[in-house]
């Protein structure tokens, strides 16, 4: 294949609820190189085996300040800080440890009633009123965004300004200059909240942190700042677009859809069927070799870069059979909706427990929900890093 025949990455989709179609073609071979929009020419990972074995392999860096690493979208202009997701260990682990604690399984099944009361008190709000809604507006943006601000000690009042900020910083629309200014915003509100944090400590994470690091010397505030940015995005935008799918698709799928109503115990396995089969992370996470490797038969230079098409390797029939049906008994467990290896999400389990806490109480409280408009009507996220709805009407 001539440089000319590269595939552009990332790839359009036919059928809003499934990756790409052109990924099943290149499954069948070794990793081959496509176009990113800003020029570079990476390596593409399309495999379930593949993408798990390299997201593990330390030959394959996620540090930003390599010059080599691509850029699927372009980065802001000027100085900016660096999250420890976007760095290598040592350093990204111990940044990492220093939040671990708080997103260990255990912490977060701890706050799985605080996050049902929110549920239901949202819902009852929806109750009051009267068909349509708009799902996205009314429950699936502000549920992420009420745990993740409870949890960091962020008030919600402030939650219209940093939603607004985070959605232009995850937008593959925006300019460099818009996404610039955005990043600007949330930095130097959260450099604030972050040195009241550190002065005067509550009982919540960035507090916790604050305590323990930054009041011993071993964690700066823009550090602590940094931190918190990474976890407002990350904590609210993937959740709040994997809610309005996950009912989206179940409403599609009115077999699965029953299926769970009659024996919720199937809950769990079926927010990690949702996980693998929709992955809104369609952008592709990116890595750069740091030395020579082979990754499925592929030598693979240092210098050269590789991006991981995470909703291909999920939708890979050697991992998952019929891959393309929703089969919320299926046993999904092995996806890579969250990552793998060292910066696997951190906080893939409050991820979880909040889709199992939606997705249970709003089967039980609206039996007859349903699409208020066509399904053609709908409005989704195609240029968007995080892949999703800008709006799902609802019906009861």
């Amino acid at each position: 294949m001539t440089d000319a025949d590269l595939q552009v990455f990332p790839m359009p989709r036919t059928d809003p609820l499934l990756p790409p179609p052109g990924y099943a073609a290149l499954r069948q071979g070794p990793p081959c190189k496509v176009r990113l929009p800003l020029g570079s020419e990476p390596w593409l990972l399309t495999r379930h085996a593949d993408v798990r074995a390299a997201l593990a392999d330390p030959r394959l860096s996620a540090d930003s300040r390599n010059p080599d690493l691509p850029q699927v979208v372009p980065l802001p202009p000027g100085p900016s800080r660096v999250s420890f997701l976007r760095m290598d260990d040592p350093e990204h682990g111990v940044l990492r440890r220093m939040l671990t604690p708080e997103f260990t399984l255990r912490r977060i099944q701890e706050q799985r009633p605080g996050i049902r009361k929110t549920v239901d008190a949202l819902l009852d709000a929806i109750d009051r009123g009267s068909p349509p809604v708009d799902f996205i507006d009314t429950f699936a943006l502000p549920l992420p965004s009420l745990v993740i601000c409870t949890m960091l000690g962020v008030p919600y009042a402030d939650h219209d300004f940093f939603q607004a900020q985070s959605k232009i910083i995850a937008s593959g629309t925006d300019s460099p200059q818009e996404i610039a200014a955005a990043y600007g915003e949330l930095s130097a509100y959260l450099d604030r909240l972050s040195a009241e944090k550190a002065r005067t400590p509550g009982d919540d994470l960035l507090s916790q942190v604050a305590g323990r690091y930054v009041t011993s010397g071993e964690l700066s505030v823009e550090e602590l700042s940094s931190m918190a940015r990474l976890l407002l995005v990350a904590g609210h935008d993937t959740t709040a677009n994997m809610i309005g799918l996950a009912v989206l698709t179940l409403l599609r799928n009115p077999d699965q859809l029953e299926a769970l109503r009659r024996d919720p115990g199937l809950m769990r396995s079926a927010v990690d069927e949702l996980l693998r089969y929709l992955s809104v992370s369609q952008s592709g996470m990116v890595r750069v070799a740091v030395d020579d490797l082979v990754i499925g038969g592929q030598r693979i230079a240092r210098g050269e870069g590789v991006v991981f098409a995470l909703p291909s390797a999920n939708h890979d029939e050697a991992a998952f059979p019929h891959a393309e049906r929703l089969d919320i008994r299926r046993d999904a467990s092995s996806h890579v909706a969250f990552g793998h290896g060292i910066h696997q999400c951190l906080g893939k389990s409050l991820a979880r427990v909040e889709m199992e806490t939606a997705l249970s109480a709003l089967i039980e409280r609206f039996p007859d929900l349903r699409l208020a408009v066509p399904f053609d009507e709908l409005s989704f996220r195609f240029d968007s890093f995080v892949y999703g709805l800008y709006e799902l009407p609802l019906s009861w």
